[in-house]
């Protein structure tokens, strides 16, 4: 029975370890077989949990795997192929902007059934957003490589994104964090957009994104006063967070508030230098969205179509991964924001029709207005564990 199994499962496998579109529906095809070469030779389990980063300005979409030790390794970085608006986060329905912040995806945010091949849902917005009063609705990340206000990957990609969500609800993973970034967060990038209104909210951002460089761990993320708080311990669980109200008493673990301080002095003081050397990044680009460059000899312009999207090749061993192929791929003009997620069990197969792709009226494009200044988090004295915040 093993070896028959087996002579199956190969069957269901085609070169290059790609799955075969004969194998069952398509939220249940299993991950690539090289990638789970991959996965046990950097000392992972297959139904480990998982964490996501995305990076705008560079187009590309990370997948961090939990290894054996507890801590998150880097396991692949798949370029993005389309993304709709300019840097800066998602203020309203209709501005086209793709959100950046940080999100919690669980299971009933996955959408088997997407017209977009396969998809998720961000949850925007989170509580950050809504105590900012930003509106908009079913932002994903998805396949078909067209974007309204998403992050668009070929189908291929998301495929196997999706596979690898899926085995780690099944081990146990409640659900998984996406940390969605205007670009990486380094002194350099912060030096060159010194000019963007958006500076007081990434550098908020970024104090997430250097919690995470330090430990390797999914950081703890609360709202408080209107603006994100990372790996916070309450002082009084009696007097929880609240995302409008005035923080509660909290401390965050000695060793992290240090080393995190230290690198952010340390970045700041790299790009006040920098600042001198870069230009400026200009505010607005003039242009909807962005690609990687893998893909941008094959992604059409607004208004036109393309059956196929370039593939780019990479040197051996290299962690970016591209899709194989594309589907025909409408431009973006006039595209929903896109459809709800659909709550569906994971481990079965769904019976339903495809969802209808909805028409709506374009999208505006319209520059987000600057958010206002967001107060920082002032020690009010050391604790025994640590720090202690107000």
């Amino acid at each position: 029975m093993v070896a028959a199994c087996s002579l199956f499962l190969a069957g269901c496998i085609g070169e290059g370890g790609v799955a075969s579109p004969t194998f069952g529906p398509k939220h249940l095809q299993p991950v690539t077989s090289s990638t789970m070469a991959l996965i046990a030779q950097k000392g992972m389990d297959f139904d480990s949990p998982i964490l996501l980063r995305i990076f705008k300005e560079e187009s590309e979409l990370e997948i961090w795997k939990q290894a054996r030790d507890g801590k998150y390794a880097l396991l692949k970085t798949y370029p993005i192929c389309k993304w709709s608006g300019e840097l800066g986060p998602k203020i309203k329905q209709g501005d086209r902007q793709a959100p950046e912040g940080f999100y919690f995806i669980t299971p009933e945010l996955m959408n088997p059934r997407s017209s977009y091949h396969l998809a998720f849902n961000l949850g925007y917005p989170n509580e950050f957003d809504r105590a900012h009063g930003r509106t908009g609705a079913h932002l994903m990340v998805h396949g078909d490589c067209s974007s309204a206000g998403c992050y668009a990957m070929t189908d291929e990609q998301v495929q196997e994104i999706y596979a690898l969500s899926r085995d780690s609800f099944n081990g146990g993973q409640l659900g998984f964090q996406v940390q969605a970034f205007p670009f990486r967060m380094n002194a350099k990038n912060m030096a060159r957009h010194r000019k963007n209104p958006n500076l007081a909210f990434w550098r908020m951002l970024k104090e997430g994104y250097d919690h995470f460089e330090l430990t390797k761990l999914a950081p703890k993320v609360d709202v408080c006063e209107k603006r994100y708080v990372f790996n916070a311990h309450l002082l009084d669980p009696s007097q929880p967070f609240d995302a409008t109200g005035k923080c509660p008493e909290y401390e965050i673990p000695e060793s992290l508030a240090v080393a995190a301080r230290e690198k952010r002095n340390s970045d700041d003081s790299s790009a006040k230098i920098l600042s001198n050397l870069v230009p400026a990044a200009p505010v607005t680009t003039g242009h909807d969205g962005g690609t990687h460059q893998s893909f941008a000899a094959g992604v059409p312009p607004q208004g036109a179509t393309a059956r196929s999207v370039a593939t780019s090749r990479q040197p051996s061993g290299t962690e970016v991964v591209t899709g194989s192929t594309a589907r025909n791929v409408p431009a973006p003009q006039g595209r929903p924001e896109q459809e709800p997620a659909v709550a569906a069990s994971l481990g079965s197969a769904s019976r339903r029709a495809p969802a209808p792709r909805r028409e709506q009226e374009p999208e505006a494009v319209q520059q987000p207005a600057p958010p206002a200044a967001l107060p920082g988090a002032t020690p009010i004295r050391p604790t025994g564990g640590g720090f202690s915040f107000r």
